[in-house]
């Protein structure tokens, strides 16, 4: 099996309502988000998929999160906190139900990691 990992960046801000301190006031991150992608077959080329690829969808999605308020987007507007597991599990969601997933089958998205600091990250699976 093998895994392809790309990471990406974007810039946002949020607010974790109800938390019991200043997280609950408007702040914001240097977001970095990774994507790991698995597989068993290589291609023609000896690649699982080009990172280049991977890299480019990853980054598409981001662009819809950066230099934003996220607390403010549909995947938050219901009251559900964007907070690092919530980002993650959303990412997560847009990149696994994608084309650019239903056109491979041989890889599969196996996890979605964010940092919302250099020392703090989460990460989501299915």
């Amino acid at each position: 099996m093998f895994e392809i990992h790309v990471s990406a960046e974007f810039e946002a801000a949020h607010r974790v309502a109800g938390y019991p301190g200043k997280c609950d006031r408007l702040h914001g991150h240097s977001w970095t988000v990774e994507a790991v992608v698995k597989g068993a077959k290589l291609d023609e080329l000896g690649m699982l998929v080009d990172f280049k690829l991977v890299k480019g969808r990853l980054r598409e999605l981001l662009e819809s999160l950066d230099h934003r308020m996220l607390n403010e987007l549909p995947a938050f507007a219901d009251g559900k906190n964007p907070t690092a597991e919530n980002i993650a599990m959303y990412i997560y969601g847009e990149m696994a139900g994608s084309e650019f997933f239903r056109s491979m089958p041989h890889v599969k998205l196996a996890g979605i990691k964010v940092w919302e600091s250099p020392k703090s990250y989460v990460v989501y699976s299915e």
